[in-house]
């Protein structure tokens, strides 16, 4: 199992804060050629010296592989190799070949990871080397090696940032943009020292650096972004405040800060980004409100522009009707002067018939119970006035007429008895008492 990698400041030896809870062991990319055909023991016998050279088919043709090629495969050994492949390829920093050489600093960044010893010493001398070739096989490993070892590099790396040489400085600061990615705190590091130099194309770069790192939310950043917006060149002061709008979706009160400071700057396109960062910060209340009201009676118009647009969505209406009445006192632009008016304006009060109607909110309706109830007391429902109580029974629909039900006859009818002949007797009794009858 490879031993995993830790980088640590050369000053106090402590591990170095990465960006991540783990840096992957191989952030670089691996080179594969002919020599990834290569057996572990042709690659140590091409390596030493002891095979002269060994045919291997890659990709579908034939190469024949030599001494440089061994050299170049020596990262893919086994581990019970590594002490020995090691061995090699150190005296392959010392050949005479350039092309020995070069292989060997192409397989130096992959093979660090197993074993690092001596192998960036080697690699700053090589930086220096006589033949040009080798000069830049060697910055195109530090490129590639700095993202993984920044202790190892560290030195090798500050001194190729400042080389005259256009190759050596271009491979320097792809390596320093790498290392962003995986060791942002030793970045901060470089562009600490970097914003410091005369030179102002270093500051230039080093200042769209931190757009990488501003999402550490460390003092040593927000110090670096602070030097850079007070730098005497206009284009580290721009390249500085473009990066403060992903500061404000971090941190509000260092943005609002950053902000206040760039929107006065006398720079058109440093006082824009300002805007920017504004508008991703909460704009209703604090620091960033009085900063947009300010803004919109800012000389330059662009700054006046953006600001006035952003009012009406941190104001209310009524608000907003006052701050364009003062606002309108001063501005001279005929488009600001139009908008303003567009705010300022009420349809209820200065509109037209039509829009002042529109602008009245319709009333509720009336539940038809309540009508009736008003009615019946004669009051008015709504604008109507109340009806006279005859001339609401006239427009009532006539009733439908109610059918009587038929009187019960009155005529009567015989009893039995009389049918029968015995009513003529019974009258001479009717007043007499039942006991005499009997």
């Amino acid at each position: 199992m490879v031993r995993e990698y830790i980088a640590r400041d050369p000053r106090t030896g402590k591990p170095i804060q990465t960006g991540s809870t783990k840096v992957s062991e191989v952030s670089y990319e691996p080179l594969e050629g002919r020599w990834s055909a290569l057996i572990p023991a042709d690659i140590m016998s091409l390596a030493e010296g002891s095979l002269e050279s060994r045919e291997v088919r890659w990709m579908g043709v034939t190469y024949t592989l030599t001494r440089r090629d061994g050299i170049r495969a020596l990262s893919s050994v086994s581990q019970n190799m590594v002490t020995l492949a090691h061995k090699f390829l150190l005296t392959a920093f010392e050949d005479e070949e350039d092309d020995i050489r070069i292989a060997a600093l192409e397989v130096l960044p992959e093979f660090a990871v197993r074993r690092s010893d001596e192998l960036f010493d080697w690699l700053s001398v090589l930086l220096d080397d006589t033949s040009l070739p080798v000069r830049q096989a060697a910055s195109e490993a530090l490129a590639r090696a700095a993202p993984t070892f920044p202790s190892g590099v560290r030195s090798s790396l500050e001194n190729e940032l400042r080389s005259e040489n256009r190759h050596r400085r271009s491979c320097a600061w792809k390596g320093l943009g790498s290392l962003a990615k995986t060791w942002p705190d030793v970045v901060a590091d470089h562009i600490d020292t970097l914003l410091l130099e005369t030179e102002v194309e270093l500051r230039r770069k080093a200042a769209k650096l931190l757009k990488t790192i501003i999402s550490r939310k460390t003092s040593a950043v927000w110090d670096l972004v602070s030097w850079a917006l007070n730098d005497e060149d206009a284009i580290v002061r721009r390249t500085a405040a473009k990066s403060l709008p992903k500061l404000a979706n971090q941190d509000v009160r260092m943005a609002t800060m950053f902000a206040e400071r760039a929107i006065v700057d006398i720079d058109a396109e440093v006082r824009l980004s300002a805007i920017k960062t504004l508008k991703r910060l909460n704009r209703g209340h604090g620091r960033a409100r009085d900063l947009i009201i300010a803004g919109a009676r800012s000389n330059d118009i662009r700054v006046r522009q953006a600001c006035i647009d952003l009012l009406p969505s941190m104001m209310s209406e009524d608000e907003l009707r006052i701050l364009a009445n003062d606002l309108l006192k001063t501005e001279k632009d005929p488009g600001l002067s139009k908008l303003l008016l567009e705010m300022r304006f009420e349809a209820a009060l200065e509109g037209t018939e039509a829009q002042k109607n529109a602008a009245l909110a319709p009333a509720l309706a009336v539940p038809d119970i309540d009508k009736e109830i008003l009615r019946s007391q004669g009051k008015s429902v709504g604008l109507l006035a109340p009806q006279p109580e005859e001339k609401r029974q006239e427009e009532l629909p006539p009733e439908p007429p109610v059918q009587a039900t038929p009187a019960p006859s009155v005529e009567r009818r015989p009893t039995q008895d009389e049918l029968m002949g015995y009513h003529d007797d019974e009258d001479e009794y009717d007043d007499m008492p039942d006991e005499e009858f009997y």
